[in-house]
């Protein structure tokens, strides 16, 4: 999933944040970093989970984008900051909780929060989210999404079929019995138009 999205909403939802929303990929920095402004939001994605496909003949696999936020919160005074904590978390529900962050996404889904880490100048506090979308394209005019898609853009169109018929029976009494005498009984064509 694209991240930018999710910064823009969360920019412009949470006020309490003060624009100190960013990209975090590292902990330790979170952690550690005694020049980070507090309260501040750190948006991380964390990884994607695949289903197995819904379709036996197509792609269409089930995909959960996970992502997380890390708030980081002043504790000098530990309650003050656990109320903020609960406070900040609502807010984060309220800008993304039933969020689309692009077009082939399902509504973000609140997925649980934990403490990170609590020390007398810091609190971190984690909280996930997820969003699905569909790993194969719904109509053929849409770009490949797979290799097998691809394989089938390759393939040259459909335009008829020519059906010869060798029946089994009546079979020759002279060849093994059952089975086709080697006779075409029949046969048809049909033409297909777009």
């Amino acid at each position: 999933m694209k991240i930018t999205p999710i910064l823009t909403q969360l920019r412009a939802q949470c006020q309490s944040l003060a624009n100190h929303i960013a990209v975090g990929v590292d902990l330790a920095l979170l952690q550690g970093n005694p020049d980070l402004p507090m309260p501040s939001a750190h948006v991380i994605p964390l990884a994607d989970q695949a289903s197995t496909s819904t379709a036996q003949n197509l792609t269409r696999q089930p995909i959960r984008d996970r992502f997380e936020i890390i708030l980081v919160l002043d504790a000098t005074d530990a309650t003050k900051a656990l109320d903020l904590l609960h406070d900040l978390r609502a807010e984060l529900w309220r800008a993304l909780v039933g969020f689309k962050p692009g077009s082939d996404y399902s509504a973000v889904v609140y997925d649980g929060g934990e403490m990170v880490s609590i020390n007398s100048s810091r609190v971190l506090y984690r909280l996930r989210f997820f969003a699905e979308f569909q790993l194969g394209r719904n109509l053929p005019s849409q770009p490949a999404e797979s290799w097998h898609e691809r394989e089938l853009d390759a393939l040259s169109s459909f335009t008829g079929v020519t059906v010869r018929v060798d029946a089994i029976d009546p079979a020759d009494p002279n060849l093994k019995r059952p089975g086709p005498d080697g006779r075409l009984e029949m046969t048809f064509s049909g033409d297909v138009t777009p």
